[in-house]
């Protein structure tokens, strides 16, 4: 006699396991209660044949799985029958399918990922990309393969969304971290491509913000003498005074390992994985920067880092070291920060007759063509070693010009 929804909620608890029979090879095996099941458990099961032999398929328990909600899933599992399929192995086959899934989501990868840019960002600019994605990509993308997401879908389902918001350099930031990932994905065989590269002028353009700088001669060599006198700690010092002889990125430069430096030769060589744009650069080092450099090595050239914080000698100093250090100097942000650095060479040099692309390599900024991308490292070198040289004399020359 077939169960009725009645008679399962008025079951007594048993004291043997015992099975009761609905139709076509299900039942209900209901347990007594034990220590670990106070209640007694009731679970659903499907007696079937494949090839000859007697089989059980597992369906859930009531009343989570209702009476039914069971029969549907024992129909299932009797078509796939028809069909010459074995229940249990098909759901073993979906099972493992959900498995892959799961650990190729986008997610999981990110925080891959993540976990691996350890040893490349710094602690603020780690937490930052994993809110960022946490807040803005997880929650609809997080679970879904990373294999099977399409440039519209991104579009769509995560940019849009931020867009929406108004955050415009918020969300060129959020593409360009899943485009980090999609990428890390197709190194570890994860993804055959990155969707990001399809969204090329999709999305709203960001108004290009001038980081504060001097450019004016004589306010450089002001700004230069009080540099000189900067009276806080001997690494800061120095991290001062590099910085306009190398016009790197503020954190490319206090990220500086010695492994890097080359003091000899006067070469600085950043790899790739530290530079924004992805690809390795080289800085030549004028006279002057070698001898600031040379003055540091006794003090930290036993660690691994050229600035190391005040806190830890295997950490790279504060990211506001530099611009606290303008700051102390009496120069407000409004007036000049670490970033300007670049924009004052840039500027002089090219008012100076210095070729625009020796320049632009120089400032390692993109370069749109990805195979010449990749050949750029030591473009214009001899150029940029006059350059640089030049620029650290010139700078020297406005030093010592006072105006009367």
């Amino acid at each position: 006699m077939a169960l009725t929804d009645t008679a399962l909620r008025n079951l007594k608890p048993v004291s043997k396991p015992t099975k009761l029979f609905d139709s076509n090879g299900l039942f209900l095996l209901v347990n007594p209660p034990s220590a670990r099941v106070p209640k007694g458990s009731r679970l659903w099961r499907f007696k079937y044949y494949y090839a000859g032999k007697e089989k059980l398929l597992s369906l859930g328990a009531y009343p989570d799985m209702s009476l039914r909600l069971a029969r549907d899933a024992r129909d299932k599992a009797r078509t796939l029958l028809v069909q010459n399929i074995d229940p249990s192995v098909q759901r073993k086959a979906e099972e493992f399918a959900q498995r892959e899934a799961a650990a190729n989501s986008f997610e999981v990868i990110a925080r891959e990922w993540l976990i691996r840019q350890q040893s490349k960002l710094d602690e603020v600019t780690l937490k930052k990309a994993t809110a960022l994605l946490e807040k803005w990509v997880f929650p609809w993308l997080g679970t879904k393969p990373i294999a099977d997401i399409t440039p519209r879908e991104l579009l769509e389902t995560v940019l849009r969304r931020v867009e929406a918001t108004g955050k415009i350099e918020t969300v060129h930031r959020v593409k360009q971290r899943c485009g980090q990932i999609f990428r890390y994905a197709i190194a570890t065989g994860r993804a055959e491509r990155d969707p990001t590269p399809d969204l090329r002028g999709a999305l709203a353009t960001a108004k290009t913000r001038s980081h504060a700088a001097i450019v004016e001669p004589a306010k450089i060599g002001e700004l230069l003498r009080a540099m000189d006198g900067f009276d806080g700690q001997f690494v800061t010092r120095c991290a001062l005074k590099l910085t306009p002889l190398v016009f790197v990125r503020p954190g490319e430069l206090r990220r500086a390992e010695w492994r890097e430096v080359d003091l000899d030769k006067a070469l600085w060589s950043i790899p790739a994985e530290r530079m924004k744009m992805d690809a390795p650069h080289l800085v030549p080092l004028s006279r002057q920067a070698v001898e600031i450099l040379r003055e540091l090595h006794p003090l930290t050239g036993s660690g691994e880092y050229v600035f190391p914080g005040a806190r830890s000698l295997r950490r790279p100093m504060s990211e506001n070291t530099v611009n606290a250090a303008l700051r102390r100097l009496g120069y407000s942000g409004s007036e000049i920060v670490a970033h300007g650095f670049r924009s004052m060479a840039s500027t002089l040099l090219n008012e100076q007759g210095w070729p625009s692309d020796v320049i632009e390599r120089q400032l390692a900024h993109a370069e749109r063509n990805e195979v010449r991308r990749a050949y750029n490292r030591a473009k214009y070198l001899p150029e940029r070693v006059k350059m640089m040289q030049a620029w650290a004399d010139y700078l020297d020359a406005l030093r010592l010009r006072i105006e009367g």
